[in-house]
């Protein structure tokens, strides 16, 4: 629908600590906002961090951090200023009017990748959805050319306020017309879903970039697409899966990602059926994440959300590779670090006492997969056979 980002533009990225979040937790979400902004298209080559209480009213940080951002931005070419917080329509305009360069907040950031990465017509239609939603209380912030129709006094009816009050009209009618259609393809969906038959369900979820689409094409041997950036999966991807003489289906779906704007949240409710409708859940955790934590608490907030938190779920640790990059020699003494723990030592290490089951993979280069197989046979057949008992001859 419309596009926040245009390919190569340069970025400044801004961020804030507070009671919050810590000097330290800042440095890490302006390295997912930077992630954010590349995967857009845009290049973030400078970063602003000021330390508030609370976010000013009228331009969110203060007016002295706006005026160096403003004094920075005359000197060097760059096309945009990037917040890794929510604005209001006015904190966003006030700011684009102080600091004379393009502002959008992690919102429109997120929304913009969302609808570049959209394919079906399903999704398509979720992210024009979230779109419209966000930009109805913004629409005259961002009809900048009705400036100058207003002129004077006296002009609150005149041709521009005409404009937006019909914009409105025309969003508001799109919103519901968009609400609809998505009603009739949750319909078709749903018995879809039905239509499936009685097989136990298993639905991948995980923070976005997990691995997770990697993982689903090694179970299913099929080719969903996967690549190193974020949300680079959108649809519900569903396929049936047979370890031993079990079948089952498995899912692979959006991924989760800390302050994931309400809009999108709302609009891929739906998308998320697939898991709220599951047996099982494969938590997949990116190890080698520094804030691999945080992520684990972001994806869990957001099943409690989708009423999916207290499903049985395994916890499996994948990027095994890149958490341990160093192997350690045989004559090597001293103590081993993350760097070149074993498998051995990763499963007796406190991130396994997270969850029983739990296991440490490397999607990528295929380590300890057969666990993984294993483990999910096991748990497949413990869900197959307390709901269907008269099958048992299966095993």
């Amino acid at each position: 629908m419309f596009g926040a980002i245009r390919f190569g533009e340069k970025a400044v990225l801004v961020g804030v600590i507070n009671r919050e979040q810590s000097a330290v937790q800042v440095q890490e979400y302006l390295d997912e906002l930077a992630f954010l902004a590349h995967t857009a298209g845009a290049e973030p080559v400078k970063r602003f961090v000021q330390k508030i209480e609370k976010p000013d009213p009228r331009t969110f940080i203060g007016s002295g951090k706006v005026k160096e951002i403003k004094a920075f931005c005359e000197k060097e070419p760059y096309d945009m200023v990037i917040f890794d917080d929510e604005l209001s329509p006015s904190q966003q305009r006030n700011i684009e009017k102080e600091i004379g360069k393009k502002v959008i907040d992690r919102n429109l950031l997120i929304l913009d990748i969302f609808a570049g990465r959209a394919l079906t017509a399903y999704a398509k239609a979720q992210v024009e959805l979230a779109q419209y939603q966000y930009l109805l209380p913004r629409l005259t912030g961002l009809w900048t050319h009705l400036e100058r129709q207003r002129g004077g006094t006296g002009t609150r009816g005149g041709a521009g306020e005409k404009e937006i009050e019909t914009d409105r009209r025309m969003i508001r009618n799109r919103i519901s017309s968009l609400r609809e259609e998505l009603k009739d393809i949750d319909r078709q969906m749903a018995t879809q879903r039905k239509n499936r038959g009685e097989l136990i369900r298993v639905a991948l979820v995980g923070y976005t970039n997990v691995g997770k689409s990697t993982l689903m094409n090694l179970l299913s041997k099929s080719t969903v697409f996967a690549e190193n950036k974020l949300f680079a999966t959108l649809d519900t991807t569903v396929r049936k899966v047979v370890l031993g003489n079990l079948p089952f289906l498995l899912s692979d779906t959006v991924g989760f990602i800390r302050k994931l704007p309400h809009q999108l949240i709302e609009s891929f409710k739906s998308t998320l059926d697939e898991v709220r409708e599951s047996d099982l859940l494969l938590h997949v955790v990116d190890i080698s994440h520094p804030n691999f934590e945080d992520h684990i608490r972001v994806v869990n907030e957001t099943l409690a959300d989708i009423g999916a938190f207290n499903k049985p779920f395994i916890l499996v640790f994948n990027k095994i590779d890149a958490y341990r990059f160093e192997k350690k020699d045989e004559d090597d003494l001293s103590p081993a670090t993350r760097k070149n723990l074993t498998l051995d030592q990763l499963k007796s290490s406190w991130m396994s006492r997270l969850n029983d089951p739990c296991i440490f993979i490397s999607a990528t280069n295929r380590e300890n997969i057969e666990e993984l197989r294993n483990t999910v046979y096991e748990q497949v057949k413990a869900l197959h056979v307390k709901r269907y008992p008269y099958n048992k001859f299966l095993y």
